[in-house]
């Protein structure tokens, strides 16, 4: 006797309810891990910023982000490890500011946008998280590649363009902006660190200011004589 083909059958609600509960449980611990994590950032960066790493064990972090050891090491291998990431958001936190604050300031010309966002990142050298967590702890703690890392990330490209356009506007005559470009972010390095370490860092900032505004200045056109030449590059 032949056999006869069954009916589809309808799909169980039960595995589709099972599903979705599923999913919104993944979510929800999702999101408690990035808040957990987001504690433990917010906590450490007030700690670092007052007390410096040397002075902040990792019992004072858990404590003030109110989550266990194991969360901690849940997220970070160990405080080294969470230093990184507390300096990577701060870091990243000033350059973002900049950013902003130039995009909405008016300034007269590409070159000016330079001066004046030099002048704006020296002023967050003198205090605050920055200085202590980025300046004066971070090389020390995590070796010069932490720094250069930040730069690559937040300042490279970003200071690359704005001389490009400097240079496509008369700005300042046609050089090739990359060496350029690393040349200012070596000085800007040793600036912000002199400062970061001064004994008076108002005073400080306000000579290495005054010092890196001449040598931007200087790398404009001369007056009345256009632009001196054209770059070509070698090879």
């Amino acid at each position: 006797m032949p056999v006869q083909p069954q009916p589809p059958q309808a799909p169980d609600p039960r595995a589709e309810l099972t599903g979705a509960s599923a999913a919104r449980a993944r979510g929800r611990r999702a999101d408690h891990a990035a808040d957990t994590r987001d504690s433990l950032l917010a906590a450490a960066r007030r700690l670092f910023a007052a007390r410096g790493f040397d002075g902040t064990g990792t019992e004072q972090i858990v404590a003030e982000a109110r989550v266990t050891r194991g969360a901690l090491y849940h997220h970070f291998r160990d405080k080294a490890d969470l230093f990184r990431a507390v300096m990577a958001e701060a870091a990243g936190d000033v350059a973002t500011r900049l950013i902003d604050e130039q995009l909405a300031a008016d300034a007269p010309s590409p070159l000016a946008e330079i001066r004046e966002g030099v002048s704006a990142f020296l002023d967050t050298c003198v205090g605050g998280d920055f200085q202590r967590i980025v300046l004066v702890d971070g090389p020390r703690v995590l070796g010069s590649d932490a720094w250069e890392d930040l730069v690559d990330r937040y300042g490279r490209s970003i200071l690359e363009e704005w001389l490009d356009r400097c240079v496509q506007s008369g700005d300042l005559d046609p050089v090739p902006v990359r060496p350029l470009a690393r040349l200012l972010i070596a000085m800007l390095t040793e600036a912000s660190l002199a400062i970061a370490g001064a004994a008076d860092p108002r005073s400080e900032r306000a000579a290495f200011g005054a010092t890196l505004d001449r040598v931007l200045a200087g790398l404009r056109p001369a007056a009345g004589g256009g632009r001196s030449g054209t770059f070509v590059p070698a090879g």
